[in-house]
């Protein structure tokens, strides 16, 4: 028996059915019942016959190897599935009860068979971590490996990734690179052995979305806390607005970019199903691929608030960049302009953004503003604080005048002007 086969368990007088799963506990089975809940069942105990084996193939691939693929078909097109780990990718340690991230790219497909038929898929392991462990390497790593696939001949890419920091990774590797192709992140807020798990439906929308016609870096998620539609975010401007909900994502200061209809995209029978977009797009005619990798990590986000104690920002001293998550229309305590003026003359690049969900900063207003600008700090206009973060990032290694590229439009992550939306 195999993870993806149908069995029937017996034990302790009990039978059980349902999909094998991967485990990284040798001692117990864990089937994924039929109302959805896995359970866990030690092998000792358990007599199993297998009811369905190889549901689908898949190729395990070179030992060693963080590449695999299932069986190719020449009518499909080619989508890699690039797992950094996160909850999409995790699986409950039944030594402890605890959801950990333990699959490999394989595990996810056999975890979501449903994705079997749309597409020929590569699956590459670039990173076997919950996202609070994201590191600035990670987004290197990540970035050259979806290169790779590209260049390999991949017609999408899918990108499993944690929910609690993926905007900021999906931000970055919008700035990295240009692709001729769609770059999805996509993530679950409920783990798979949930019945209300998220899992299954993103992870289908994201592939379709990885099939369409838009050269973009978008993320995927539930649209909204039913299992009805997703939303594609562009992937500057998105931002994870719940830390439970299955509709966490939510693009900010415009509506979402397009959305996949969840009962088309089951269907699967054209490049694409159930994708649809409201906003402008590049599409795959319209980008070559590039690589600008190269970022600076030693570049800070800051939250100023009441009664903060200007000697809290000694730490900032020779850092290359800062971002200021201001409040209001971007601004400090005035005993704080001081030392931000200081970290300017010294060669630190500070960037305003503000604490507000919507909105832009706008120095220029009251005079703590004013006393900001003269004090050197850039404006940041209507740019996420994650988002400038990631920017600051790359833009001391990839641009002339980083303060200047940071007043800039360069990955639809600043609007000219803040429009109301509905």
């Amino acid at each position: 028996m195999n993870p993806g086969d149908r069995v029937r368990v017996e034990h302790a007088d009990l039978i059980d059915e349902g999909v094998l799963m991967p485990t990284s506990d040798a001692d117990h089975l864990v089937l994924k019942l039929d109302g959805g809940y896995n359970v866990g069942i030690d092998r000792a105990e358990a007599d199993v016959d297998v009811l369905e084996s190889d549901v689908y193939d898949i190729d395990e691939g070179e030992e060693g190897s963080d590449r695999s693929e299932i069986e190719f078909d020449d009518d499909l097109p080619t989508v890699a599935l690039i797992s950094t780990g996160g909850t999409i990718a995790s699986t409950v340690d039944y030594r402890t009860g605890a959801v950990t991230a333990q699959f490999d790219a394989e595990d996810v497909l056999r975890a979501v068979p449903e994705l079997a038929g749309r597409a020929n898929y590569r699956g590459r392991v670039v990173a076997d971590i919950l996202s609070e462990n994201m590191t600035p390497s990670i987004w290197q790593e990540l970035a050259h490996a979806v290169k790779e696939e590209i260049e390999a001949g991949a017609d999408g890419v899918v990108v499993m990734h944690g929910t609690d920091t993926m905007q900021y990774s999906a931000a970055m590797l919008s700035f990295m690179l240009d692709t001729p192709v769609p770059i999805v992140f996509t993530g679950s807020q409920r783990s798979a052995d949930r019945p209300s798990s998220d899992n299954v439906m993103n992870a289908i929308c994201s592939v379709e979305a990885a099939k369409s016609d838009a050269a973009e870096l978008m993320v995927c998620m539930h649209g909204s806390p039913s299992d009805d539609w997703c939303a594609l975010h562009r992937g500057t401007r998105v931002r994870k607005n719940h830390t439970s909900r299955r509709d966490a994502f939510e693009t900010v200061g415009a509506a979402p970019m397009g959305r996949v209809d969840y009962e088309t995209a089951k269907d699967g029978s054209d490049d694409g199903s159930g994708v649809t977009f409201d906003d402008d797009y590049r599409a795959r005619s319209e980008a070559t691929l590039s690589l600008n990798g190269d970022i600076e990590t030693a570049v800070e986000l800051v939250k100023p608030t009441p009664g903060m104690d200007p000697a809290a920002w000694d730490y900032l001293d020779g850092k290359a960049g800062i971002i200021v998550e201001g409040t209001g229309l971007g601004h400090v305590h005035t005993d704080l302009i001081p030392r931000l003026a200081e970290l300017v003359e010294d060669g630190t690049v500070v960037g305003m953004t503000s604490q507000c969900i919507e909105g832009r900063v706008c120095d220029r207003v009251y005079d703590t503003g004013r006393d900001l600008l003269d004090a050197g700090v850039v404006e940041c206009g209507d740019t996420l604080p994650g988002t400038a973060k990631t920017k600051l990032m790359w833009a001391l290694e990839n641009t002339a005048k980083p303060g200047d590229a940071m007043g800039r439009d360069l990955a639809g992550e600043l609007t000219e002007e803040s429009q109301p939306w509905t």
